[in-house]
């Protein structure tokens, strides 16, 4: 029986990115000693504290199916936190809960894009970006950024690549760069996006991982809350990730129809676990900065291990939890070098490639592992790179 062409072409009839991953799990359950450092996981765990809330939400009967928008204090507590931060009015009906990030950027773009219409993301990318817009029945289109003005798009990018297009996807902190997008090219996106009537789809997860400048939702800007969708995610910023707890913040005429959405799809988000998410958040900004403090500490330890050589470069790591190594200088791709890594020193990164054209011959490499583990494995990765470059 035929396939719709929407679900067989979700990855473009190619790989979706995942191929040294895929292989390093492969590897790890035939039980050989493999370095990960490809994915976004923590390596902390969630915090016993919320795992206890959410135990005593579910042993209190918070079971059954919750409300399908989300809890009303959940909802609350969410605004509050975007509002505080922002300060921009949000209030309960300006959220929708999601089943983490992922499901809320799909979501996001389900309500702006009809099927034919362009939407426009940036490169590099997170992995998931063009799929997603393809899911939609839309038609995705990057902007290529460079590493020359460190993955940051320029204004006249920004503007020729959305004429006609429906909605524009950003990510600041920026997975997989690191770049923490500017207040001038911040101020970029938004031009083009009134210029050019888009709607703006702006992926936040990585608001409280930022290490150098400032972060700034594009919400906050003249002009762009009444067209603006923010993706955030309990993921990150309280090491949540398996627990799957997103939200979409937006205008309230977007809002209620994401609720048709999530009425014929997720249905929701256990209620335990929206309870765990409120308990989580209420705890303040401490919990969250304990978080991102591994990864502000393994940033550090990045910079100090590639000083005095130039054959691996890292990209300015200005926030989330990885960092962009810059390995042209071997003369390999990002593929190329990565699998070959994989095989020999049995450490795996994701390679540049995976996250679009701008980051070919660039590795991703996730800050996941102890400090001791992570700077042995970063250490054998520059000395691999140098027996390459030979």
């Amino acid at each position: 029986m035929k396939l719709s062409h929407r679900i067989t072409h979700i990855t473009g009839g190619g790989s979706d990115g995942w191929d040294v991953f895929y292989k390093a799990r492969r590897m790890i359950a035939e039980g050989k000693p493999v370095v990960e450092l490809t994915i976004g996981e923590h390596d902390i765990g969630t915090s016993p504290a919320i795992l206890n809330a959410m135990h005593d939400a579910a042993i209190g009967g918070h079971t059954g199916y919750a409300m399908v928008p989300g809890t009303l204090a959940l909802r609350e507590t969410v605004a509050a936190r975007i509002q505080a931060r922002t300060g921009v009015v949000t209030t309960p009906d300006n959220i929708l809960i999601t089943p983490g990030g992922q499901a809320a950027l799909y979501a996001a773009h389900t309500a702006v894009c009809d099927p034919g219409d362009t939407a426009v993301y940036i490169d590099p990318y997170y992995a998931t970006y063009p799929g997603t817009v393809r899911s939609v029945g839309a038609i995705a289109k990057a902007i290529v950024t460079s590493p020359d003005t460190q993955f940051q798009p320029t204004a006249a990018a920004l503007l020729e690549a959305t004429k006609g297009a429906t909605s524009l996807l950003v990510n600041s902190p920026n997975n997989p760069t690191g770049a923490v997008y500017s207040a001038d090219t911040l101020q970029a996106i938004s031009d083009a996006c009134i210029a050019n009537d888009l709607w703006l789809i702006s992926d936040e997860v990585y608001d409280t991982q930022v290490w150098e400048g400032t972060h700034i939702s594009p919400r906050s800007l003249p002009g762009m809350a009444e067209r603006t969708l923010v993706v955030g995610s309990m993921s990150k910023s309280h090491a949540m990730t398996g627990s799957r707890v997103g939200w979409v913040c937006g205008p309230q005429d977007a809002i209620e129809q994401l609720l048709n959405l999530a009425t014929h799809t997720t249905y929701g988000v256990a209620g335990f676990v929206q309870d765990g998410a409120e308990f989580a958040l209420n705890q303040g900004d401490a919990i969250e900065e304990g978080v991102a403090a591994p990864f502000r500490r393994r940033r550090d330890l990045t910079m100090q291990a590639l000083a005095g050589q130039n054959i691996v470069r890292a990209v300015p790591a200005q926030g989330a939890m990885y960092v962009m190594l810059d390995i042209r200088a071997t003369g390999m791709d990002g593929e190329s070098f990565a699998n070959a890594l994989l095989d020999e020193e049995l450490i795996a990164v994701m390679p540049g490639e995976s996250f679009g054209q701008a980051a070919a011959g660039h590795l991703r490499v996730a800050m996941t592992i102890d400090d001791a583990r992570y700077i042995d494995a970063l250490e054998r990765l520059i000395a691999f790179a140098h027996r390459k470059a030979a």
